[in-house]
């Protein structure tokens, strides 16, 4: 699937504290009815064959929607289970080797959290980078946090888009206008609510109001001249 950088506008990240009155894939399939635009699946605490089965089953989901799915640190299971793509933190697999091992449009995204590490990333190959925690997360207690300031910083220094990510709600969405952001990363805002098809189609909403159209025709040449160097 090739990239576009509209599929960043509602990114939904897996998390399986909110199963319960809902299997997993009811709650995915939800998200996909209410309009996220790409999902992630992460199991940091699930075994590689029961995540291998899990992702391949979350794939088929997703691409019955028309939705891209990326996979979580885990390359190999990307690859084998037929994602579209694959997302590293700053401590996992190098961008550049990974970019060497997969399909041409294989999506790659990286977590950036620097000017530096952003343009490490776009250097390496990756198609869009995770900036945050731009607000206190629910689900990383111990996330770094980036300043708004920081964010419109690391945006405008690069080429490759950015979905910011870390404690984003419907109510606090609205802060992040004007960072040149080209979606939201979410897993409670989406995962927890009683209403996950109800809550999603009005997150999304709301952060379409926040991405402006001047912002996807945005060019760098605004911004390289600043990026602290």
């Amino acid at each position: 699937m090739k990239f576009d950088k509209k599929m960043l506008l509602l990114y939904a990240v897996t998390d399986r504290k909110w199963v319960g009155r809902q299997s997993f894939a009811e709650q995915l399939e939800e998200a996909l009815k209410g309009g996220v635009t790409m999902v992630q699946l992460r199991e940091k605490d699930m075994g590689r064959e029961q995540f291998m089965e899990e992702a391949m089953k979350a794939r088929r989901l997703c691409h019955q929607y028309g939705v891209p799915f990326i996979v979580n640190d885990d390359v190999e299971v990307a690859l084998q289970s037929g994602a579209d793509g694959v997302h590293v933190g700053i401590e996992d697999a190098p961008v550049a080797e990974i970019r060497k091992r997969v399909p041409k449009d294989f999506i790659i995204g990286a977590t950036c959290k620097t000017v530096e590490q952003a343009k490490f990333a776009e250097a390496s190959g990756a198609d869009y980078m995770g900036v945050g925690a731009v607000f206190p997360s629910p689900t990383k207690k111990n996330a770094v946090r980036i300043t708004n300031e920081q964010l419109r910083e690391i945006t405008s220094c690069v080429s490759i888009p950015a979905v910011a990510i870390g404690g984003i709600t419907y109510d606090n969405v609205t802060a992040l206008k004007g960072s040149q952001i080209a979606g939201v990363a979410v897993v409670s805002a989406v995962f927890a609510e009683p209403d996950i098809v109800k809550a999603t189609g009005l997150l999304k909403k709301r952060v379409m109001t926040v991405i402006e159209e001047r912002e996807y025709l945005h060019e760098n040449k605004n911004g390289i001249e600043h990026c602290g160097e």
